[in-house]
């Protein structure tokens, strides 16, 4: 017997929603404001999952204004399917056209351009009937769960919407999935919003049109008012191994720090077992940290590499940048070996600068970058939005660290350094027990992490720390939204290179 541990793709990947296709699974996660959209995983044990691509990966398939979306907005909560030899995904882009769908013949693409579908509202889904006939169900933009008979190929709306089904009676029922399960049409809703109150529910019916009957048990799931380290349970989307076993994937969230809790990695998605009762209702289980793994074949995979030193062709898929990654902005190939950022803007501030990320996926890690200033001017940041910000950056003989909290905007650290390239380094640790020097603190902090900013490598006898700051203000609970941090490069200022960049976890200090 395997045991997994749950969360099974960490950091911000919210919004899951999985499909199998014979022996494998694919999954889909919202990306909001971030280029390349919606990234795609491959497993083929429900547990292991590693990202093949993102499904919106031109330009072309993001129609503007999504430079001009304002953080959390964009790409919301898709769904992929398979039919009929073709893989679908359905999603809304908002703030930029509404509701699209896009096909491949295979998941690694490439993905069509988007058909657009004159559908109010958010989160659609797809499901078929025998013959063929497509639904989308969504949230209404009135609230309540709403259903259209629609072309998927043309974009046709051919009967709807109409309402179907408003959820148990918690507030914003939405995230809806449609199945046809034995000889029953299950929905599938998330409801309770999608902070601590967020649950799953279900209702069924005979028929996609209803009348929809609601799971006796309602919620089927929720973690609210628990001790549970998982919290915020909700979105789901269900399953079945090839074993005949039934599993939900969902997201959920990691809270850290001192009341009332705050995260930072974002909405992660979690795998958790369903069984059925005899009345024909899904029971499904509290989010575990450990459980036996789905029967069957286990297929670890690698471990994305932890350094990238730019000597590919293209960016790793786990790339990606705000709103948009602008033509010019960014070269492989201007300097072999190295990334080389243009200057877009000349602020973290606004949207429409350089930046290429990665997500924080661990609550303790460490990020290293080697980078070449010349007459620009760049570095590193921790980002969760324009108002919410941390980078260490280099330019004009010195490095400084400056820290961008709601509308307050401060350099914290200056220390001078000779041209040419230097290491910096990011290091977030939850223990809040030892500052990393004792030149920058006398002790910790109520937040969920410190993050702590040096120059060189910590590990190096001529590092050099240069701040400690507070993760809280870098936590969803401070600046709302619904995305988690991103970790990367940037460029405010003429041409910046990167030789390379490595990202880490690390072992939690000991309490």
């Amino acid at each position: 017997m395997h045991m997994y541990d749950n969360p099974v793709i960490s950091g911000f990947h919210p919004d899951p929603s999985v499909c199998r296709v014979g022996d494998d699974y694919y999954l889909v996660c919202s990306s909001f404001e971030y280029f390349p959209g919606l990234p795609l995983f491959h497993s083929k044990d429900l547990v292991h999952w590693e990202q093949i691509g993102n499904v919106l990966d031109r330009p072309g398939q993001l129609p503007l204004p999504l430079p001009g979306a304002k953080a959390s907005g964009g790409l919301y909560a898709p769904t992929i399917r398979h039919h009929d030899g073709r893989y679908w995904v359905i999603n809304t882009n908002v703030g930029g056209g509404g509701n699209f769908v896009v096909s491949a013949e295979r998941p690694e693409g490439p993905w069509s351009d988007p058909v657009w579908i004159d559908l109010p509202g958010i989160d659609p889904d797809l499901a078929w009937e025998e013959d063929g006939t497509c639904w989308c169900a969504f949230s209404g933009p009135e609230g309540g769960i709403n259903m259209a008979r629609i072309d998927p190929v043309k974009g046709e709306v051919l009967e709807g919407p109409f309402a179907t089904w408003s959820g148990s009676g918690l507030k914003y029922p939405e995230a809806p999935h449609l199945y046809r399960i034995g000889d029953w049409w299950y929905l599938l809703i998330a409801e309770g919003g999608t902070e601590r109150g967020h649950s799953v529910s279900m209702a069924r019916s005979r028929s996609p049109r209803g009348p929809w009957e609601g799971a006796p048990a309602n919620p089927l799931l929720s973690h609210s008012g628990t001790a549970r380290p998982v919290q915020n349970t909700g979105h789901a989307d269900l399953v079945e191994a090839p074993d005949g076993s039934w599993w939900m994937v969902l997201l959920g969230v990691r809270p850290r720090g001192f009341t009332p809790d705050v995260h930072v990695l974002g909405r992660e998605t979690f795998l958790t077992p369903v069984e059925w009762d005899e009345d024909g209702w899904p029971v499904v289980a509290p989010v575990p940290e450990s459980h036996a793994a789905p029967g069957g074949a286990w297929h670890p995979v690698p471990a994305p590499p932890a350094r990238d030193d730019f000597d590919g062709a293209a960016l790793a898929p786990h790339w990606i940048s705000p709103f948009v990654r602008p033509e010019g902005s960014w070269s492989l190939t201007e300097r072999p070996g190295w990334l080389v950022l243009s200057a877009t803007g000349p602020t973290l501030d606004r949207p429409g600068y350089t930046f290429v990320g990665r997500r924080q996926q661990h609550h303790d890690c460490r990020v290293t970058a080697v980078i070449d200033p010349g007459t620009g001017r760049g570095g590193l940041c921790v980002r969760l939005d324009e108002a919410h910000h941390y980078e260490v950056e280099a330019g004009d003989g010195e490095v400084g660290v400056v820290a961008r909290i709601g509308p307050l905007r401060q350099t914290v650290a200056r220390r001078p350094v000779p041209p040419g390239p230097l290491p910096l380094t990011v290091t977030i640790r939850t223990s809040d027990l030892v500052p990393a020097s004792p030149e920058l603190t006398d002790g910790g902090t109520t937040g969920p992490d410190t993050i702590a900013f040096w120059l060189g490598d910590p590990g190096a006898p001529d590092a050099r720390p240069l701040v400690e700051l507070d993760g809280r203000y870098l936590s969803t609970e401070v600046a709302c939204g619904f995305t988690g941090r991103v970790i990367g490069m940037y460029a405010t200022e003429g041409a910046v290179a990167f030789d390379w960049f490595e990202y880490a976890p690390a072992p939690a200090p000991p309490v």
